[in-house]
């Protein structure tokens, strides 16, 4: 069995072209991909060049870690989820290129334990479930927050989640005024009109690594910076005003299952809204555009591929 795949082949050269899949065992899942994302933080790092070292990094690599299709066969162990609708957040079940994260492809390979059953009426959004159990696995660490730098698809569900938990809504700060618009529930400003000094916990997903100081500088005594976006540059920040501050540093790493299950369950419900977050969709035959138009377009929120008409 083979499959149709986006692969980086080295930094910034990206082709779509037929990998053999490794066989499928008692407990795997054969899903066949409808819609995949673009991250803007991760998979731009693997295709400029500047993903520091991590652990499967090499090339040529499938990137991708948000897609969504369906169960078209499964091992003897699974074969009771044919003809579910899953997320499945990657694969690593190609034989000629790594899968970091391996999502993006028109079928995949994956353990049954790890691929995610979701409502078929999602349809395109259910790309958008990594990302909002990032967020969640974020909050669950610690306080909400009351300041997120940044206001990509991650800050707003960051700020979306933080309205959920029913405490005062955050100030998200966006200094690209393309991105100011679509709040809902809470107030997005331009950094320098904030003079405020005594948030108690600021999350960061700018993946800015220079932003850290003025952050502490920010905060409340005992107050907590919380690192949620991927930085490939050292962060540093002065001491004094860390420790005049009792300042606390936080880093939020991806989601674990618990926070997939938590979060599927708020959007099923019709708590966590999706609406809004997918601002470009390509076939994925134009990948390599899309990709590009991605990583440079700051009126792209999130891209999805669909590879519906892929053979």
């Amino acid at each position: 069995m083979d499959t149709l795949a986006v692969v980086i082949e080295q930094p910034e050269q990206l082709s779509l072209r037929h990998l053999d899949l490794k066989d499928i065992t008692a407990d795997d899942l054969m899903v066949e991909i409808d819609w995949s994302g673009i991250s803007t933080g991760t998979e731009r790092l693997l295709w400029s060049g500047r993903m520091p070292p991590f652990p499967g990094m090499g090339y040529p690599l499938v990137p991708g870690y948000e897609s969504v299709g369906r169960v078209v066969d499964a091992g003897q162990g699974a074969r009771g989820r044919i003809g579910e609708t899953v997320f499945v957040p990657g694969s690593s079940g190609f034989k000629d290129a790594r899968g970091l994260f391996g999502g993006a492809a028109r079928r995949l390979v994956a353990p049954s334990a790890r691929v995610v059953s979701i409502p078929e009426s999602l349809g395109d959004r259910g790309v958008l479930i990594a990302l909002a159990a990032t967020a969640r696995h974020a909050i669950a660490g610690g306080a909400t927050p009351d300041l997120i730098v940044g206001h990509g698809v991650l800050g707003r569900l960051l700020a979306r989640l933080a309205v959920i938990e029913g405490g005062p809504p955050p100030t998200v700060w966006e200094t690209n005024s393309l991105r100011g618009e679509g709040a809902e529930g809470y107030r997005v400003v331009h950094p320098d009109a904030d003079e405020r000094r005594d948030y108690r916990a600021i999350y960061d997903v700018s993946g800015d690594s220079k932003l850290l100081g003025g952050l502490i500088a920010r905060l409340a005594r005992g107050g907590e910076v919380v690192l949620a976006g991927f930085y490939d540059q050292p962060l540093s920040f002065e001491f004094p005003p860390a420790f005049i501050r009792e300042a606390r540093l936080r880093v939020a790493a991806e989601w674990a299952p618990e926070d997939l299950a938590f979060t599927t369950r708020l959007i099923e419900t019709g708590a966590l809204s999706l609406e809004g977050l997918i601002t470009h969709r390509r076939p994925a035959e134009e990948a390599d555009g899309a990709y590009r138009t991605a990583f440079t377009d700051f009126t792209c929120l999130k891209m999805v591929l669909d590879w519906r008409q892929c053979a």
